[in-house]
C-alpha cells in the first residue's frame, strides 16, 4: 500500500494540488472536546448546523464507517496582491481574496474527483467520498494530522511551504493507506494575528469567538449585526482576510497554480454605492458562479450600508437613502445607521480601520 500512496500523491499533485497528505478518520481525538466548549460557549452564533451534526463532525468514522483513510489535499490560492491595501479606499468594498475568484467548491472538488477516480481505477473494490466544505467534516484538524500543517493562533491552518493561503479538500475511502505523520505546531511567540484582529474576535490563542469575528458576521450572520461592531467592520463588505494577511509563515506561500484564482471573477474592490444599489436579479448576475451568491442580496447590500457608513463620504448618503424603506428590516436598519453616521461625522476620521496592520510580509 505504500508504493500506491506515494503514486496516489503524486497522481494529486500532478492534478495541481500543492500538498497532500493522509490520516486515519479517528485521528482527530482532540476534535470532540474542542468542538464541545466552542458550542458550550454559544461561540457559534447562529451557526445551528455546527450543533446539528456534532457526532459526524468530531468523529469522522461515524460519517462513513466503512472508511479506512482520508485522503486530505491541499490548494493555494495565494493572492498576488497585499489584501489590506483596499482597507484604506473608502469608498469601496473590501472582499476577502479567496471570493474574488471563481467558486473554490466547484474547482476544487472537480480536481479532487479526478484524482478519486484514479484511486479508484488502481484499487479494485474501492470506494470513495469527495468533500469540499460540504458536509460536517472537520477539515483542519484532519489536515493537520495528515502532516499538511497545523492550526494557528487564529485557528486557521498554516503550513510552512504554503502560509494559510489554501484551501482544503477530503477524499475519504476504504482503501486502507498508510498515515503520515501530524505536523508539529510551529506559531512560538507571535500573535500577529491575534492582534490584527479589528474586533477581538479571539479570546485566547486557538480560540475564536465567531460572534465577533468580521467573516461570520458579514457572511453567515442573518438580521441586524450588533451596533457596537459595527464601526469595526470598516469597508469589509464579504469576509475579513487581516489575521491572515500579517501571518510571517506567509512569505513561503505558493503562487496559485489555477489561473482562475489570478484573474479575479468580480472586482476585488467594488464600488459601495453600486453594491448597495443591486436589487436580487442585479445580485445574483453580478456574482454568478462566485462564492459570495450564497449569502443573498441582503445580505450583501446591509454589508455595504455599513461600510457607507463607516466612510466619512457624504457623497454615498444618496445610496443610504434609497434603502431606508427596504422590505428587509437588516437592509432599512442599515441604511438608517449610515446616514445617521454620516450626517454627524464632519470629516469622519477613517477611524473603523485603525487597527489596519501593514502586511509584514
Amino acid at each position: 500500500m505504500k508504493s500506491l500512496a506515494e503514486n496516489l500523491k503524486r497522481e494529486a499533485l500532478a492534478e495541481g494540488f500543492d500538498a497532500v497528505g493522509i490520516c486515519s478518520p479517528s485521528s482527530i481525538p482532540r476534535a470532540r472536546r474542542r468542538l464541545a466548549e466552542f458550542l458550550a460557549k454559544n461561540r457559534h452564533g447562529t451557526m445551528e448546523w455546527m450543533e446539528r451534526r456534532f457526532e459526524w463532525r468530531c468523529d469522522p468514522s461515524s460519517l462513513w464507517p466503512e472508511a479506512r483513510s482520508v485522503v486530505m489535499a491541499a490548494e493555494s490560492y495565494a493572492p498576488g496582491f497585499d489584501p489590506l491595501e483596499i482597507l484604506r479606499q473608502t469608498d469601496r468594498g473590501a472582499v476577502s481574496a479567496y471570493a474574488q475568484n471563481r467558486d473554490y467548491h466547484v474547482l476544487v472538488k472537480k480536481r479532487l474527483k479526478r484524482v478519486g477516480r484514479w484511486l479508484l481505477e488502481q484499487a479494485e473494490g474501492a470506494e470513495i467520498k469527495v468533500f469540499v466544505d460540504t458536509a460536517p467534516v472537520m477539515e483542519k484538524p484532519l489536515a493537520e494530522a495528515a502532516g499538511i500543517g497545523w492550526q494557528g493562533k487564529h485557528t486557521n491552518l498554516l503550513s510552512r511551504q504554503l502560509g494559510n493561503w489554501f484551501f482544503l479538500g477530503a477524499i475519504f475511502t476504504t482503501v486502507d493507506l498508510p498515515r503520515d505523520e501530524p505536523e508539529a505546531d510551529r506559531c512560538g511567540s507571535c500573535r500577529r494575528c491575534l492582534d490584527a484582529c479589528p474586533t477581538d474576535a479571539f479570546p485566547a490563542p486557538y480560540q475564536l469567538d465567531a460572534r465577533r469575528c468580521i467573516s461570520y458576521l458579514t457572511i453567515e450572520h442573518k438580521g441586524q449585526v450588533d451596533e457596537s461592531l459595527r464601526p469595526l467592520l470598516g469597508n469589509r463588505i464579504y469576509g475579513c482576510d487581516d489575521c491572515l494577511a500579517v501571518c510571517p509563515w506567509n512569505k513561503f506561500a505558493t503562487a496559485a497554480s489555477e489561473l482562475r484564482y489570478h484573474a479575479p471573477h468580480i472586482p476585488n474592490a467594488p464600488e459601495l454605492a453600486e453594491i448597495a444599489g443591486l436589487d436580487d436579479a442585479g445580485f445574483r448576475r453580478k456574482f454568478r458562479g462566485s462564492p459570495i451568491k450564497r449569502t443573498g442580496r441582503n445580505r450583501m447590500v446591509r454589508n455595504a450600508l455599513y461600510a457607507i457608513g463607516n466612510s466619512g463620504n457624504r457623497e454615498l448618503a444618496s445610496a443610504a437613502e434609497r434603502l431606508l424603506s427596504d422590505p428587509d428590516p437588516a437592509v432599512a436598519d442599515a441604511a438608517r445607521w449610515a446616514l445617521a453616521r454620516l450626517s454627524g461625522c464632519d470629516g469622519l476620521s477613517r477611524r473603523s480601520n485603525s487597527k489596519l496592520t501593514e502586511n509584514p510580509t
